[in-house]
């Protein structure tokens, strides 16, 4: 199966990005046990949503 208009690489690294990020901001926010890496992940995932919120415009 083919698609006309996304290659394959870009998928992949659409994917593996998606992926760092929620593995690596999106989960510590939300499953820490420890407060200070909470805080710190949830300050990382809020500029990033600020970033694309402020690309969108």
């Amino acid at each position: 199966m083919t698609f006309p208009s996304l290659s394959l690489s870009v998928l992949c690294t659409t994917v593996l990005v998606f992926g760092a990020v929620y593995g690596g901001v999106v989960l510590p926010a939300v499953w820490s046990r420890r407060p200070a890496r909470r805080h710190a992940a949830l300050k990382v995932l809020t500029e990033l949503l600020a970033a694309l919120r402020h690309r969108r415009r």
